[in-house]
């Protein structure tokens, strides 16, 4: 939009991009159409959207199938040679894809790129060797412009604020331009809101409203110099005008003040001019004048960009004040939803009928009218209907009494737990005491711009911490006793197994007021034969030793992403031959650390499908077939991709229907075990079709910790259900990390949203896209519910699970639009802070979908328990 409206973009324009509305800020395209000029266009849809009925004839193309190179780019080519003869058009639109698509699937190292740039220069000499043709028969000569709207970083995206991604080419090609032979210049840099006004001048239009650019004088360089002064003077009006509406003391900006001095120079240049006074004085003072617009129109165009943002206050304060209320009620509510009950109530009913509340909300309406009725007021939430008003104000004012009342609540606890010691007695572990102060020491960090572009550096040291942190407790829990004296390892009442509790009491008395009410008591590892034993002490390090190892193969952030890593190794041409073996080992392992817990019917769809992921992976070129010699054709794994979602489904529905049947037959437990299983398993299916080949040992090193911490350490440590969370939520994080994303929009793999895909279909689209981005968390969070689910007791656990990984999500989120709102004016805005809040905004979204599947099993658990102890 930037280039045809001369505007800076905001940064939900990227969400805006996936279902394009009319553009109705003023621009190019609706001035041309206004003068009558004929517009033709082929290419990228999104133009039609943006422009609809402004075109004679067009003919668009899906801009988000990625999948497709060729075509999408041929249905643009095939009008190229008739539109070029009939020449009855003014502007014509062409709209190439074919890179953008490349860049996302294969990065700007494929091969694919350099054939794909020779024929866009075969396309370019034809429309140049047409439009001279053309200016031979007396026609005035035509303007070709080529241009990209954004670059590509070293992934193949773009979204973020690297110099590879904002900077690309502009190249203006006219038979006007007079360069003398010989005459090179070096390249200029120039903005992208520039275009708008050039072409908008060039055309002979008004210049649109709201743009801050500001015209290239190269272009007008070789008119005569009073229509160059008549050209400057219009943009430097235009940009005046809008400085006016957009700064309250604009009179005190230097740009004004060069520009009422250019209108008083021009002035006199016109009275020596209509004098016909044509002396070295008037060119003089022409010169002087141009140079003075030219030095206005750029302190203007800057201080324009620098106050064009404009933000709704009053609308991020209500939203702001929600998240505040809801995140403060679920920390006052943390005591009563991790007790022994683990239950959340929140009355709202006694709240409402209070005298605070309508209060509150009579005042929420006289501040809500005063905003609204004030010369500045004109915001979203004004906007609003009344009802719709009303419906959120008794909101917040319902949130504000229930958190007024659970405080209370929890000061009168407070003072109960003092009076009774006996309720107090019990201490916090030195993984408690971690896991809070990681917990809030990420939270901090989000208030620097530094920590936020390199996020994964935090959450790589807080899993390592962790690490140590279980070496700390499985050393101390083997060798030394709860007094801390030392003996071979305390016993245990019953033999260590695969079924044993993972929630059990360790204390002999609780605390309301720790991460998790259940009782913590000594555990112990002596019943474990050596080699059982040996694990448990070896496992913290060969986690430790996995993370490291996945730390080497996707450097993020923005720091080290420029530096080679395994994954570019990997994925480089010379390399295909190691990643395909590397490939097929991990899809053999993926199967093997999944099958022993699957149903019959899931493990023979888990192995079929595994073998469909690899060869969808080898069609569409990323890895080799043992019998594959040489590069074969590439296609787009459309039929290997559906014959694995018809297994992931089939899994998915076996799974579900073992549920259900546990649930409305009161089955054995073991038949829930196993369709959570069969649930997760096909989870896993999916994101090993979804990932890219040099990400699926990620995946691997995923489920062999999850493996290993089940066996040896979260049963046999016997860790209560909030430390268990708060370590898959670690765990789930840092996975994230690993894959190669980071919080700039240019690691998303938009590629994963067309696997199996014809053509683009926007739900789909976006739900792969978001499964493959957030495919760690969901996995870890999957597999947390198939570990509580499978202990005795578990629907207490699975209530605080729930509870306690939407508390540790909400704290992040809920700071950071505070830090968000508070700075808003930061040089780094758009480029850090914003995309970070997209990102959690989505991983909110994530975590929600994830405790109402944790919120459904528990339901599933609490209605089959009676039939079963009926039964019993």
């Amino acid at each position: 939009m930037a280039l045809m409206t001369g505007s800076l973009p905001g940064f939900v324009d990227i969400i805006r991009n996936f279902n394009s509305p009319t553009l109705l800020e003023d621009n190019v395209i609706t001035q041309a159409k206004a003068a009558g000029k004929r517009i033709i266009f082929y290419g990228d849809e999104t133009w039609v959207k943006l422009f609809p009925k402004h075109f004679v004839e067009y003919d668009g193309t899906t801009s988000f199938f990625v999948s497709d190179y060729t075509e999408v780019d041929d249905n643009v080519t095939r009008h190229l040679d008739q539109v070029l003869k009939r020449g009855d058009w003014d502007v014509l639109i062409l709209h190439y894809l074919g890179l953008d698509h490349i860049g996302h699937i294969s990065g700007p190292n494929s091969p694919l790129i350099g054939r794909k740039l020779s024929e866009m220069d075969s396309i370019l000499m034809r429309i140049h060797t047409s439009l001279l043709s053309e200016e031979r028969e007396t026609l005035p000569p035509s303007l070709l412009v080529l241009c990209g709207d954004h670059g590509m970083s070293e992934n193949g995206g773009h979204g973020a604020s690297s110099m590879e991604e904002i900077n690309t080419a502009l190249l203006l090609i006219s038979s006007a331009f007079e360069r003398k032979p010989g005459d090179v210049r070096p390249p200029k840099l120039v903005q992208q809101t520039d275009l708008a006004a050039t072409l908008a001048i060039g055309l002979g239009l008004p210049i649109p409203k709201h743009s801050v650019g500001r015209l290239l004088f190269p272009v007008i360089e070789g008119r005569a110099l009073r229509e160059q002064l008549r050209f400057l003077h219009l943009n430097a009006v235009q940009l005046s005008r809008l400085l006016q509406e957009n700064v309250p003391l604009y009179e005190r900006e230097p740009g004004f003040e060069q520009f009422q001095v250019s209108q008083k120079l021009h002035g006199n240049w016109v009275r020596l001019y209509l004098e016909e006074n044509h002396s070295e004085v008037l060119l003089n003072l022409g010169t002087k004048v141009r140079r003075q617009y030219l030095d206005a129109l750029r302190t203007l165009s800057l201080a324009l960009s620098r106050q064009v943002a404009h933000y709704d206050i009053y609308s991020m304060v209500v939203g702001t004040v929600v998240v505040l209320e809801v995140f403060t009620l679920l920390l006052l509510s943390a005591p009563q939803a991790l007790g022994s009950a683990a239950k959340l109530e929140v009355p709202l009913s006694s709240p409402v009928f209070s005298l605070l509340f309508y209060l509150v909300l009579l005042l929420l309406w006289a501040v809500h009218i005063g905003v609204c009725t004030s010369a500045e007021g004109s915001c979203y939430f004004c906007s609003l209907s009344w009802p719709t008003v009303g419906v959120v104000l008794v909101l917040v004012s319902a949130l504000l009494c229930a958190v007024v009342s659970a405080l209370t609540r929890t000061c009168v606890d407070g003072k109960l737990l003092r009076r009774d010691p006996a309720r107090t007695n019990s201490r916090w572990s030195e993984l408690d005491f971690l896991i809070l102060v990681g917990t809030v020491g990420h939270v901090l960090s989000l208030g620097a711009s530094s920590f936020i572009e390199e996020e994964h550096q935090t959450w790589y040291f807080l899993v390592g911490t962790l690490c140590l942190a279980l070496c700390h407790e499985s050393y101390r829990n083997c060798f030394l006793g709860d007094n801390g004296e030392s003996e071979c390892c305390l016993r245990m009442e019953g033999r260590f197994s695969r079924a044993a509790p993972a929630v059990k009491d360790r204390n002999t008395s609780c605390d309301v007021l720790e991460l998790d009410p259940v009782c913590k008591s000594p555990s112990s590892l002596d019943a474990l034969r050596g080699c059982e034993k040996a694990m448990v002490l070896a496992s913290p390090w060969l986690i430790f030793g996995c993370c490291r190892l996945l730390r080497s193969l996707n450097h993020t952030g923005v720091q080290w992403a420029h530096r080679p890593d395994l994954g570019h190794w990997l994925t480089s041409p010379d390399h295909k031959a190691e990643l395909s073996v590397l490939a097929a080992l991990s899809l053999i392992t993926v199967f093997a650390l999944l099958q022993s817990r699957c149903s019959p019917v899931s493990r023979v769809a888990m192995a079929l499908g595994l073998l469909g992921a690899y060869c969808y992976r080898a069609s569409v070129g990323h890895v080799l077939l043992p019998w594959q010699r040489g590069s074969a054709a590439v296609s787009r794994g459309v039929t290997e991709a559906r014959f694995v979602y018809v297994f992931v489904l089939g899994m998915l529905f076996t799974g579900t229907k073992d549920l259900l049947k546990s649930q409305v037959l009161a089955a054995d437990v073991t038949v829930k075990s196993v369709g959570l299983w069969d649930v997760h398993s096909g989870l896993v299916l999916l994101a090993a079709l979804l990932l890219r080949p040099h990400n699926l040992p990620v995946l691997v090193c995923s489920l062999l910790i999850q493996t290993v911490m089940t066996k040896y350490i979260w049963r046999p440590l016997r860790h209560n259900a909030t430390e268990v969370t708060v370590m898959h939520y670690w765990f789930g994080q840092a996975f994230f990390y690993f894959q190669g994303n980071s919080n700039n929009i240019a690691t998303v793999d938009v590629s994963a949203g067309f696997v199996g895909l014809n053509t683009f279909v926007e739900i789909p689209a976006v739900f792969l896209t978001a499964f493959a981005t957030y495919a760690g968390p969901v996995l870890w969070a999957s597999h947390l519910v198939n570990f509580l689910s499978s202990e005795p007791s578990s629907g207490p656990a699975l209530r605080r699970a729930c509870f306690c990984y939407a508390l540790v999500c909400s704290a992040p989120v809920s700071a950071y639009i505070v830090l968000v709102t508070s700075l808003r004016y930061h040089l780094f805005i758009w480029s850090v802070f914003s995309p970070k809040l997209l990102y959690e905004g989505v991983h909110l979204l994530v975590t929600a979908a994830l405790c109402v599947s944790f919120t459904a099993v528990d339901q599933t658990r609490t209605q089959s328990d009676p039939g079963r102890t009926a039964s019993s």
